[in-house]
């Protein structure tokens, strides 16, 4: 199933009214599907004959999951609250902490459609790929990376990226019927570590049936910042209980481009150690210079070791079948720029980072600018060259122990 690096590229992309509508509803980023579908349809990038050669563009609407596809992962009790609120449950304060409906993540009206479109949209793309209809498949409303089987948490309502992950592992037939379990490698890019996704699948590999699902989260770790995790941590490759597949890379305040070029061969490396057939890479784009959370001074596209460079690999370079979805991203023009350039990307028409914003209803929202760039910050980046180092080695040594449990498989 592995994709040669210059073969022909089927992109298909999820979008529908019903979907960017719900998603635009979300407390934490209101209206920014609004403005990330509009400014991908404004450059045209929506258009199937305006691909690159060897490229072909299918649009594809996001329909509801239904409850068994949700009940992969969620239990019946969280899915009940959420999906049918009534009066009485909406107002049972006990039942909101249960199952994490405040704080960071409130009750909101269409909530239950919210759910359903937004993990309908990532499995309509998961299954785009797993059925061989397309070789990348993005769903930008995606990528929900805190919601756990009954929790509501840090924004996410329901576990989108986990729902993709077990769907694509699913045992696949081949035209002859020979029986195989594809590998899939979870990457995450959001500034906030992937706690859910990275718990669901620990020790996951200790079966007879072998390690199928890896989680690689690069992320911002400090102490008091969400979430706090003991996985989200450089882990002692000693301890009793170390899973080489459930990896995280750490990085402080100030990482820059050279910061993740950097680090960048060591996720290479855990890829070709693990071989995957899919590839899940959440997008977050809460590490982007400019984003309110002020931590990182990533840009969008100067360069390598930019998030544009660091896709565009991905894509590009690795073999494998890609589900991209977003994730954080809380300046919503900025995010909007990010996932209509990394759109481009996936399409082979890579736009230039100076492009002129088209000329649509949110243009006011780009000044001063109104160009696609998103250029790094200037804060002072503090992952030293000797932590670097250590990371290199570290990772040198798991993707050793990688090859290993791979290779008994």
């Amino acid at each position: 199933m592995e994709q040669a690096c210059d073969a022909p590229r089927r992109v298909c992309y999820i979008v529908s009214n019903e979907l960017v509508k719900a998603s635009s509803l979300l407390p934490s980023n209101k209206n920014r599907s609004l403005l990330v579908h509009a400014l991908v349809k404004a450059y045209g990038l929506l258009d199937p004959s305006g691909c690159s050669k060897g490229t072909s563009l299918r649009v594809l609407r996001a329909s509801p999951a239904n409850p068994k596809e949700l009940a992969a992962y969620h239990t019946q009790d969280y899915l009940q609250f959420i999906m049918n609120p009534t009066a009485e449950s909406m107002t049972d304060d006990s039942d909101h902490v249960e199952f994490g409906l405040e704080e960071d993540c409130p009750p909101f009206d269409g909530l239950s459609d919210y759910v359903r479109l937004v993990a309908g949209g990532t499995l309509a793309a998961a299954n785009a790929l797993r059925e061989d209809r397309a070789d990348i498949a993005i769903c930008w409303d995606g990528g929900r990376h805190h919601a756990r089987k009954s929790e509501a948490s840090g924004f996410c309502y329901v576990a989108d990226c986990i729902l993709a992950i077990l769907t694509l592992k699913r045992m696949h037939r081949s035209p002859d019927s020979a029986v195989w379990r594809p590998r899939v490698m979870y990457l995450d890019l959001d500034l906030h570590f992937s706690d859910a996704v990275s718990e669901a699948f620990l020790d996951s590999s200790a079966t007879s049936l072998g390690p199928q699902v890896l989680t690689l989260s690069i992320h911002h770790s400090a102490p008091g910042f969400f979430p706090s995790s003991p996985l989200g941590t450089l882990r002692d490759r000693s301890a009793d209980r170390f899973d080489p597949f459930t990896l995280s890379l750490p990085l402080d305040r100030g990482a820059t481009d050279a910061t993740f070029a950097r680090i960048w061969p060591s996720v290479e490396r855990v890829k070709d150690a693990f071989r995957p057939e899919f590839v899940l890479v959440q997008c977050g784009v809460d590490g982007l210079a400019g984003d309110p959370h002020a931590v990182w001074n990533w840009s969008l596209n100067d360069g390598k070791g930019s998030l544009g460079w660091c896709v565009d690999r991905v894509c590009s370079q690795w073999g494998c079948k890609v589900l991209m979805l977003g994730g954080g991203g809380y300046n919503h023009p900025n995010a909007a720029r990010a996932w209509t350039y990394l759109t481009s990307l996936a399409l082979g028409r890579t736009l230039s980072p100076e492009a002129d914003i088209p000329d649509h209803p949110a243009f006011p929202l780009y000044a001063p600018s109104f160009t696609l760039d998103v250029p790094a910050g200037n804060a002072p980046d503090r992952n030293e060259d000797a932590y670097l180092g250590e990371i290199t080695e570290y990772f040198e040594i798991v993707a050793r122990s990688i090859e290993e449990r791979v290779n008994c498989t």
